[in-house]
């Protein structure tokens, strides 16, 4: 099949590689000359494990090309797709689809043939009915079909997701499309992974409903990890015995300092917006999206309660900015809020990212960036476990008390044990979990009440 992936940003680049890994030609259109020439070069503009390798190898086979021209990639393609951004549109909280109706109105006036254009951008529902009445309206006599089918990637881990997903949903209203989708998604068959056909609406809703009900999840742990925190209880043992129940299950069950990234808060906010724009408002996406916000904040105030409130020209040490770990993305990552929460204390900043340290300085100011987690900490007041990258996961913890001006690890990942933390020498604060046990307090309390 020659497909034609209209834009070369994460979906689209993930999408098009993983589609000429599997013997498809595919051609990347991008409106971005240096970019194009960036890939075409070799350079990945995006950091996800294994990306860089899977477009060297394909662009050498001969299966995957770069271009700035869209007239003549798409005359020749059976399959168009659209992964250009849908962002949040500023002042109402929409998704901005301008540039999907762009890349229509270009589509519109290359067809040549019977062709299949998907959406593949995270769009609102009936926003392929309006990607077809453009079509249509500047190019009557074209032949052409308008399909959903949504991505399901999780940045870090978007190359297994695209090659053995957990599902593939796709939404058609005009049966011609749906051979050459089958024809696609055919080499997944052998991983035996469901391909969902449905109507075009129902496959929009789908990936917002999915992504809400994750974001919920988030959110509901996080919770109840503040009440862990009031009542003595460990919020990862309540998560993993709620998550043994298969109707709950385990996933999205850690407690942290909110959800961030390219997908949640965007998504969230556009399926509240839509519910609302059709008087069906949907209480637990407009409380998750509230209490999502406010807690990265709240986080920030915890790292300040954790230093005594003493934060005023003294150094903060920050692991991890990324909104997750093995991506560079700093999108509505729960560092932002926390570090600006600290400056306006009038705290010093001082980070460790293993990949994102160049994008942060993009959307941070006033921070002082290390080339470790141990150069961070050095000298600091506190340090604080934003991000749980695997090179955070095996600190040496004494090494680490011994570099610190004030012993205070604040791990808002709970990667570590708390009794741990504290024989190392350093005072843990975590997230839904109760202080270390004093067993001595435990006897003079046995004593007392003997």
């Amino acid at each position: 099949m020659r497909i034609v992936m209209i834009g070369s940003g994460y979906v689209g680049l993930v999408s098009g590689a993983c589609f000429a890994d599997f013997g498809h030609h595919v051609t990347c259109v991008d409106k971005d000359a240096n970019k194009i020439a960036s890939l075409r070069a070799g350079g990945i503009p995006i950091y996800e494990p294994g990306l860089d390798d899977l477009v060297a190898r394909n662009v050498a086979a001969g299966n995957l090309d770069f271009t700035t021209e869209l007239s003549d990639a798409v005359g020749a393609a059976d399959v168009v797709f659209i992964a250009v951004g849908t962002p949040s549109r500023r002042g109402d909280g929409h998704a901005d689809l301008s540039y999907v109706h762009d890349a229509a109105r270009e589509i519109a006036g290359a067809l040549s043939g019977f062709t299949v254009i998907v959406t593949k951008s995270t769009v609102p529902v009936g926003t392929g009915d309006e990607v077809e009445r453009i079509i249509r309206d500047c190019n009557p006599v074209a032949e052409f079909a308008v399909a959903s089918n949504p991505e399901f990637l999780r940045e870090g881990a978007a190359i297994e997701d695209f090659k053995r997903p957990d599902r593939v949903v796709i939404g058609i209203e005009d049966d011609r499309a749906r051979a050459p989708l089958e024809e696609v998604y055919r080499p997944l068959s052998l991983n035996k992974a469901p391909v969902i056909f449905t109507r075009r609406r129902t496959s929009e809703l789908t990936k917002y409903a999915a992504n809400a009900f994750l974001a919920m999840k988030i959110t509901f742990i996080n919770e109840i990890a503040d009440l862990c925190e009031r009542v003595g209880a460990d919020v990862q043992e309540v998560a993993r015995g709620i998550g043994l129940d298969n109707r709950i299950g385990g996933k999205f069950l850690n407690a942290g300092p909110g959800y961030g990234g390219s997908c949640f808060p965007k998504d969230t906010l556009a399926l509240m917006k839509t519910a609302q724009d059709h008087d069906a408002p949907l209480r637990l996406v407009e409380a998750t999206v509230a209490v999502n916000d406010q807690r990265k904040r709240a986080m920030g105030r915890k790292v300040i309660a954790a230093m005594d409130g003493q934060v005023r020209d003294r150094t903060v040490a920050i692991l991890g900015l990324t909104f997750k770990p093995n991506t560079d993305d700093m999108r509505d990552a729960p560092s932002i809020a926390i570090i600006q929460a600290l400056q306006d204390a009038g705290a010093k900043v001082r980070a460790y990212d293993p990949e994102g340290m160049d994008a942060a300085a993009k959307v941070l100011t006033d921070v002082e960036y290390s080339t470790s987690a141990y150069a961070a900490a050095d000298g600091a007041a506190a340090t604080v476990i934003v991000t749980e990258w695997d090179a955070f996961r095996a600190l040496d913890l004494g090494r680490l008390a011994a570099t610190m001006a004030d012993p205070v690890l604040v791990d808002l990942r709970n990667i570590y044990p708390p009794e741990r933390v504290e024989a190392a020498g350093l005072r843990h604060v975590g997230v839904g979990r109760p202080a270390p046990r004093d067993d001595s307090d435990d006897t003079s309390d046995a004593r007392q009440a003997a």
